[in-house]
């Protein structure tokens, strides 16, 4: 049989010989490649330790949010025992109570105050949900609230966090560097590394990431600035959805519940809903959320009067006028609850 093989074929299988051998890669390139991998990671991890020997380590970025992860922080590095009442919501519930004047009304009281900032209604019932999880001592929930809180449910997701990566990080004292790599943001970690130590020392008083014992967030500030809210968006059924699910769960667990409507500064209620329509239309869907579930609402809004000097903003209250709400708070607390936070503690 004759090789009918041509030079021309020859060449071409010679050639396709040397495009294999040349797409192999050698072996001194991959161990650059590793090499350079690891010196990556060595020094991702030298940064993360300069940062933290002079405090200037921002928390793993679970939700992306610096007060969000920096309350998670808090609450690895302050563990609370056997908590027996628990305060949630956004960032009003996080500044306007006061655990100190809770457990000195009612000797026994084991505040936490469970609020995060930023999240709409649906977020805190997620939030609530994994705390009333891992903290099963809880006989109490008071949630306090702004109609800011109920107006975009249906355009946030309802998960600020993982829950089990949040879990093992809380309270089971994982390492927090594999959350650093495995929330990777370059970006917000050197933003926050840059105003993170003067937000835990109030030295950024408009920013103060600063926490009482019972994880409170106090405003510490004389400052102001002005109203800074403007018109609140649309109500949002799914908002108070959220606050009846959370409502029938706690019925059903046998746990007692009270909403309260945080005060708002009077100029901001003249200037936004001077015929007073939007908050009674807001108050309206309280009350029919709450109907039937046994939770107690109190419109502080309307019957509690700090005065404008007390605002920061049009919806937040310097500490000083915090604690004299949280006095009026463990009042209505008393008025409705008075056998069941006395007793079986």
């Amino acid at each position: 049989m004759s090789n009918d093989t041509t030079d021309d074929d020859k060449v071409n299988e010679q050639g396709g010989v040397d495009s294999v051998q040349s797409a192999s890669l050698p072996s001194g390139y991959l161990f650059s490649l590793l090499g350079g991998m690891l010196a990556c990671l060595i020094a991702f991890c030298l940064f993360l330790f300069g940062l933290h020997v002079t405090d200037n380590l921002p928390p793993p970025a679970f939700s992306n949010s610096l007060c969000v992860d920096e309350k998670l922080s808090f609450m690895r590095d302050n563990p609370y025992e056997d908590p027996n009442l628990l305060v949630v919501g956004s960032s009003v519930a996080w500044r306007h109570v006061d655990g100190a004047t809770l457990a000195s009304h009612f000797p026994g009281t084991r505040p936490l105050n469970g609020a995060f900032c930023g999240l709409q209604a649906n977020q805190t019932l997620y939030v609530a949900d994994w705390l009333l999880e891992r903290e099963p001592t809880i006989k109490e929930v008071v949630m306090i609230i702004d109609p800011i809180d109920f107006a975009s449910c249906s355009k946030v997701p309802e998960a600020v966090f993982d829950r089990n990566d949040a879990d093992d990080y809380v309270y089971e004292d994982a390492p927090a560097f594999p959350y650093y790599m495995r929330y990777f943001a370059p970006v917000s970690l050197m933003r926050n590394a840059l105003t993170v130590q003067d937000q835990r020392t109030n030295e950024t008083e408009m920013n103060s990431l600063v926490f009482t014992k019972y994880g409170d967030g106090p405003f510490l500030t004389d400052q102001s600035r002005g109203l800074f809210y403007g018109e609140p968006d649309p109500l949002d059924p799914t908002c108070f959805e959220a606050l009846n699910s959370l409502a029938s769960q706690l019925k059903e667990g046998g746990r007692k519940f009270m909403v309260i409507s945080t005060p708002l500064h009077p100029d901001w209620k003249a200037q936004m809903d001077p015929d007073g329509s939007f908050l009674a239309n807001f108050n309206h869907e309280i009350v029919s959320s709450l109907e039937s579930t046994g939770a107690h609402y109190w419109d502080a809004d309307t019957e509690w009067k700090p005065g404008e000097e007390a605002f920061v903003d049009a919806i937040h209250m310097r500490w000083p006028a915090a604690q004299r709400f949280s006095q009026a708070v463990s009042r209505e607390l008393y008025n409705q609850f008075k056998g069941f936070l006395l007793g079986g503690r």
